[in-house]
């Protein structure tokens, strides 16, 4: 075997370039690993539409089970709708039969009702009756009732309504009238009138305000009964003082002799002739007569066809006039 030559076993080399030499190979021993994953990172990693493409796969998938819930709820919610549909057909259903069943018991009590407050009133004619009456010690509570139900009846008659096609015969308005018709009997007894002179002042009032209230020509027959009611108090001294001290009696006058019902202006002037009877109770509504219409409305039913009406009218003047010239002669 040959030796080796020397000039071929060794190299000059600038000790500057040496070092640099040395460095660039650690350089490279240091990042070259990292190059290397670097660039298989990338090699590996996938590509833009291919991240597209999984996400959109991802948001679909998630859509779907969102849209299979979503349709699970709807389901069910059609279900409950439905379930709640029928409740509220079948409470409907119900609905409708309550009411038909009210309907026929309040039909059926008014029904009862207007017979019974009928035999009363036809029982009350009698002067011992209304003396069993008081003695019974519960006819305060019947006029609390009866003033109440007057006055419900009278709110809720339809204002739009003609009286002609009122239904006079209804067992309402017959339950209405008979109540009516027996506090006109109490008041027509002395017993009975002393009573509500002295206890009954509200359902006096009630009465004056309600015939103020109701329209012309509507519900003659309650209004004449009411009117009789009033005028049998007057006929009393305590009720003839309460009533002519009413300030809501003159005025309640005034509409009743305009009303179209010939039999309520006549029962209106009699109300107003009994009161002007009385010299301390006329004394007392003279300086009201002077600033009142009284006397015109009282002059235009002087020449009425009815001769009840007219006589009356003629008679009622006549005691306005004489009152009005007494306090005119004082100077009142």
């Amino acid at each position: 075997m040959d030796k080796p030559n020397e000039k071929d076993s060794f190299v000059k080399v600038v000790k500057r370039d040496l070092e640099k030499l040395t460095t660039e190979v650690m350089q490279l021993r240091e990042f070259l690993p990292r190059a290397v994953s670097t660039l298989l990172e990338m090699v590996h990693r996938p590509s833009a539409p291919e991240k597209v493409n999984e996400h959109f796969t991802r948001e679909q998938e998630r859509l779907r089970r969102e849209c299979l819930h979503l349709g699970s709820r709807l389901d069910a919610a059609e279900t409950e709708c439905q379930r709640e549909r029928e409740e509220k057909l079948v409470l409907k259903e119900e609905l409708w039969a309550c009411r038909e069943q009210m309907q026929q018991q309040a039909e059926f009590c008014t029904g009862l009702g207007a017979a019974s407050c009928t035999i009363l009133w036809s029982t009350s004619g009698r002067e011992q009756a209304v003396g069993d009456i008081l003695a019974d010690g519960k006819l305060h509570s019947f006029l609390v009732m009866a003033g109440q139900t007057l006055e419900s009846f009278v709110k809720s008659v339809d204002e739009d309504s003609a009286p002609e096609t009122q239904d006079q015969t209804s067992n309402e308005q017959q339950f209405v009238l008979a109540l009516t018709g027996v506090i006109t009997n109490v008041a027509a007894v002395a017993c009975g009138r002393d009573y509500l002179s002295s206890c009954g002042h509200v359902l006096l009032d009630t009465l004056m305000q309600l015939l103020k209230q109701m329209r012309a020509g509507a519900f003659p027959k309650l209004k004449v009964l009411m009117l009789m009611a009033l005028y049998n108090v007057t006929i009393g001294v305590r009720g003839l003082k309460y009533i002519s001290q009413s300030p809501g009696l003159l005025p309640m006058i005034w509409t009743l002799l305009e009303d179209k019902d010939p039999d309520v202006c006549l029962h209106s002037l009699r109300v107003l002739q009994s009161v002007l009877l009385e010299e301390e109770a006329a004394t007392s509504m003279g300086p009201a007569l002077l600033h009142s219409p009284c006397l015109e409305y009282v002059g235009r039913l002087t020449s009425r066809q009815q001769p009840a009406l007219r006589q009356t009218a003629r008679d009622t003047l006549d005691d306005i006039q004489a009152l009005l010239r007494k306090f005119e002669g004082v100077g009142v």
